[in-house]
């Protein structure tokens, strides 16, 4: 299951809907609605709802057989397909190959720093930074998670079942203030510095998440080329791990790490400028492409 956040032209407020094979989206409250099932407006609040994949299945099949809420892919506005998550954790240095071409040491236990929610972006929308606060943005290929269900003090074994699924994410980096401050958040916090999409993809529909290819391309050259199985911590255990901390809720974001080839690193260094387009894809999940503007 394909699921993303839309608007037509003549919606206020956005809503979430399932891009089905063919093309077409089903927007699920409106669908449900005419089914007599309530589905939420936004993703977050719809994986937080009981029995939502149900519920989901009773709004599509309703608008198969009757044809509302049925639109059309390319008549929509494509969104980020998850808003206003309560938290957005990355990891850092979570390829051993990425960790070395900085020097760093390849970490016992999982980096966690985090990204404001308020950085989220969605797919085609603009990358943006004023040139005079950072000069030195960098872009990172990286799995996302979407936590399904509440996860506190879960074990590595059980935290699968805590996942509604995957996304691809680029987490954007002003590197003169992550590396100036002496901590991450702010240059990792800019507004749009969270790009993700271009849809949420479900776990049952990933064979493997430690085995996908990922990749990012600027401007048409390809930068960085992995695999998730090359990942120090897997998807359990960083579930695992930062649930002993706090609690994720539904909707919350987990940025799992990014492989070599970032361009603060390369020789020369390739940095992000106003009119780049910077393409991020993950295997069995996605592409996302956004562009690069100053403000």
């Amino acid at each position: 299951m394909h699921i993303g956040q839309y608007r037509t032209t003549d919606d206020e407020q956005p809503w979430c809907g399932v891009r089905r094979e063919d093309g077409t989206v089903v927007d699920l409250p409106t669908a449900g609605y005419r089914a007599g099932v309530d589905v939420p407006n936004l993703t977050a609040d719809l994986l937080a709802t009981w029995e939502w994949r149900r519920k989901v299945d009773l709004a599509v099949e309703y608008a198969e057989a009757t044809g509302v809420g049925v639109h059309d892919h390319d008549d929509l506005d494509r969104l980020a397909p998850v808003t206003e998550p309560s938290k957005v954790v990355c990891v850092g240095l979570n390829y051993r190959d990425h960790a070395a071409e900085g020097d760093n040491p390849i970490p016992d236990e999982p980096v966690l720093f985090s990204k404001f929610p308020s950085s989220v972006n969605g797919p085609d929308d603009t990358i943006t930074w004023d040139p005079d606060l950072t000069q030195k943005v960098d872009y990172e290929a990286e799995l996302v998670v979407v936590i399904g269900e509440e996860a506190r003090r879960v074990d590595e074994d059980e935290a699968l079942d805590h996942v509604a699924g995957f996304l691809v994410g680029n987490d954007v980096s002003a590197r003169d203030l992550q590396h100036g401050d002496g901590q991450w958040v702010r240059g990792k916090s800019l507004d749009s510095f969270a790009p993700i999409g271009p849809e949420l993809v479900t776990a049952d529909e990933v064979d493997d998440p430690h085995d996908l290819d990922i990749w990012a391309e600027v401007n048409g050259e390809r930068l960085q080329e992995s695999t998730t199985a090359n990942l120090i911590f897997g998807i359990d255990e960083l579930v695992s791990f930062c649930s002993q901390a706090f609690t994720l809720e539904p909707g919350d974001l987990l940025f799992t790490g990014t492989p070599p080839g970032v361009g603060v690193y390369r020789d020369p260094p390739v940095l992000l400028q106003e009119g780049d387009e910077v393409t991020i894809g993950v295997e069995e999940v996605g592409v996302l492409t956004n562009g690069c503007g100053y403000l």
